[in-house]
């Protein structure tokens, strides 16, 4: 498991992208369309997701792991809960979690 991204709910990614860019010269890694951008935050990818790709509708963290359902069955072993169930994205599988505090995050691996 590792931290994969960092997710920034924007309803423009091109103008966030260009934000971000220009005000703090992170460079785009790559861009889908209108819906997604990936951009290099020095190591960590600073994903920019339009609102249907948001999946936490907040900022929140994303976790990349092996396998997704499994990882769902170990969050809810040790205390947190799905939020929102296992779905196909565009690029990987995904899901929503929460903490045992309500902290929201996202798990995704490979399809």
């Amino acid at each position: 498991m590792k931290l994969g991204n960092v997710t920034h709910p924007v309803a423009d990614v091109a103008a966030a992208a260009a934000f971000y860019r220009d005000g703090l010269g992170i460079e785009t890694k790559f861009v889908d369309g209108d819906r997604y951008a990936a951009l290099d935050a020095g190591g960590t990818t600073l994903a920019l997701a339009a609102p249907e790709e948001d999946l936490a509708e907040r900022v929140a963290a994303s976790f990349k792991v092996p396998d997704v359902t499994a990882a769902l069955h170990a969050i809810e072993h040790a205390g947190g809960r799905v939020v929102r169930p296992v779905e196909q994205g565009a690029h990987e599988i995904r899901a929503v979690a929460a903490d045992p505090w309500g902290n929201i995050f996202v798990v995704y691996g490979p399809r």
